[in-house]
C-alpha cells in the first residue's frame, strides 16, 4: 500500500476555501513577525527619519512605538493566534486531499508544514523587514493599528501577567549587601586602592555618622567669649578651615566658624565682634546613615555637621571629607603631617596606633577579618573602647592585654584618655 494517497473524490468548494483561508493566515503571519522585525530594528536616525516626514503612516507608526510593550503584546498574539488557525486549517486541507499510511501523517502534518510555516510565515519576513524597516513600518503600521483595537482585552492581560512574573523575579533575584560583598572580595582588580574602593561603595550606604566621626574629644573648638586675637591664633595652629562654637561646653554649640568669613577682616582689633560671622550649625543623630548625610550636605550646601546623641549631647563632628574617605581611602592635604597618621608601622608584626582608631580601620590595618574581635568588642567603636571591654576597667599606662592572638600595651594617656596603644601580633 502506498504511504501518501490522493482520494479519489472531494469537496472541491471546500478545499479552495480551506486554501485561500490557509494563504490569507499566512500573509498575516508573516505580517506579524515582519512587523516585529522591522518596529524594533529601528535605530535613533530611522526614527528621525519618520518625524521629519511627518505623514499619516509615519505619525501611526510614532504612535504604535509610544508604547512598546503594547506594541509586542498585540504582535504576539496576533502571531500565535494566526499560526494556530494555519496549522489547524492546513491540517484539515491536507486531510480532505491525501490519505495516509503509518508514519506518514506526521511526518507531513507536523515536519513539512511546520518547516513550510517558519520559513513562509517567519524567516523570510524577517530578513525582508530587516533590509528596509523604515519602509515595512510605514506599510505595516495600518493594520496593525486596527489589530491593537482588535486584540486589545487578551494583550493587556499578557502585559500586566508579564509585568507581575518580572516583579516578583527581580525581587527574589535581589542579593544582599553581604553577598556583594563577598563577590567584591573575590574580584580581582588592578590595585588595592582600587579594591579598598569597591568595598568602600558596598558599605556606603551601611555606614552610620557614629562610625566615621571625630569624638567629642577630638574637637577643636572656639569659646563664643574668646577674643579675636584668640581665635585667629587657634585657626593659625589647627589649619582648620571650619571650626564649631560653642558656649559653655560642647553641649552647648551656637554656630560654626567659617575661616573664609574672616579674610575681610583678619586686620580688625581684638575685639572685633567675630561672632556676627557664625553660621548656623548642622545637627544630626549619631545614627544617620552617611548616605543619607551626604544627600544633606548637598541639599543644604554645606561640609560640616555636629554629631548628637539621642540626648541632644554632642558627642562628635563630621565633615564631608570624612564621608569622602569611605570611599576613596584616607584624603592628605599640605595641612596633614604624620602626627595626623592613626597608626605606625614600626616592625613585621608591631604597630603603634592611636587610640581613637576605629575598630573596623584597626582591624583591616592589621590584616584580620572585619569581624575578628566581635566576640569581646561589646559596644566598643575605637581601639580604646575595645581596652575598656577587654579589661573591663579603666585602662591605664603600661597595661598589658591580650586576646586573639594580639597583645596590647597602653604606650601614653592623655590625662585619663587612652592616647597611643603598641600592637603586637603573635607571628
Amino acid at each position: 500500500m502506498d504511504a501518501i494517497m490522493i482520494k479519489e473524490s472531494f469537496d472541491i468548494l471546500n478545499i479552495i476555501a480551506l486554501g485561500v483561508i490557509s494563504i490569507i493566515l499566512l500573509l498575516l503571519s508573516a505580517m506579524a513577525s515582519g512587523s516585529e522585525a522591522a518596529f524594533f530594528s529601528l535605530t535613533r536616525l530611522d526614527m528621525e527619519q519618520l518625524r521629519e516626514t511627518n505623514d499619516a503612516n509615519s505619525q501611526r507608526v510614532l504612535d504604535l512605538l509610544s508604547n512598546p510593550d503594547r506594541l509586542l503584546a498585540t504582535i504576539l498574539v496576533t502571531n500565535n493566534m494566526v499560526n494556530i488557525c494555519l496549522v489547524i486549517t492546513v491540517t484539515q486541507l491536507v486531510d480532505n486531499i491525501f490519505i495516509f499510511s503509518g508514519v506518514w501523517e506526521f511526518i507531513f502534518n507536523t515536519i513539512i508544514i511546520t518547516f513550510l510555516l517558519l520559513l513562509f510565515g517567519e524567516i523570510m519576513p524577517k530578513v525582508l523587514s530587516q533590509t528596509n524597516p523604515v519602509k515595512m513600518t510605514r506599510l505595516l503600521a495600518a493594520p496593525l493599528k486596527l489589530l491593537r483595537w482588535l486584540v486589545y482585552p487578551l494583550a493587556i492581560i499578557l502585559i500586566r501577567t508579564s509585568s507581575r512574573v518580572s516583579r516578583l523575579a527581580s525581587k527574589n533575584s535581589e542579593i544582599s549587601i553581604e553577598e556583594l560583598a563577598d563577590a567584591v572580595d573575590l574580584t580581582e582588580t588592578g590595585s588595592e586602592e582600587e579594591q579598598k574602593m569597591l568595598t568602600g561603595i558596598v558599605s556606603f550606604g551601611q555606614t552610620e555618622v557614629v562610625e566615621i566621626m571625630h569624638s567629642r574629644v577630638d574637637i577643636t573648638g572656639l569659646e563664643y567669649e574668646a577674643t579675636y586675637d584668640e581665635v585667629r591664633k587657634i585657626i593659625v595652629e589647627t589649619g582648620y578651615s571650619r571650626i564649631p562654637v560653642y558656649g559653655e561646653d560642647l553641649d552647648d554649640v551656637r554656630g560654626v566658624l567659617y575661616v573664609k568669613d574672616l579674610l575681610r577682616h583678619i586686620g580688625e582689633d581684638s575685639d572685633f565682634a567675630w561672632q556676627t560671622l557664625l553660621r548656623k550649625p548642622y545637627f544630626v543623630p549619631e545614627h544617620m546613615m552617611i548616605d543619607d548625610l551626604l544627600k544633606e550636605f548637598q541639599k543644604k550646601k554645606i561640609h560640616i555637621a555636629i554629631v548628637v546623641d539621642e540626648y541632644g549631647a554632642t558627642q562628635g563632628l563630621v565633615s564631608l571629607e570624612d564621608i569622602l574617605e569611605e570611599v576613596v581611602g584616607e584624603i592628605t592635604d599640605e595641612s596633614d603631617d604624620d602626627e595626623d597618621k592613626l597608626y605606625e608601622k614600626i616592625g613585621e608584626n608591631t604597630y603603634i596606633f592611636d587610640a581613637k582608631i576605629h575598630i573596623g580601620d584597626f582591624v583591616e590595618a592589621i590584616g584580620f577579618d572585619e569581624d575578628a574581635f566581635s566576640d569581646v568588642e561589646g559596644h566598643a567603636e575605637t581601639l580604646a573602647g575595645l581596652m575598656m571591654e577587654l579589661k573591663r576597667d579603666l585602662p591605664r599606662r603600661g597595661d598589658e592585654l591580650q586576646s586573639h592572638g594580639v597583645k596590647f600595651f597602653i604606650a601614653t594617656m592623655d590625662g585619663r584618655r587612652v592616647d597611643k596603644i603598641k600592637v603586637e601580633i603573635d607571628g
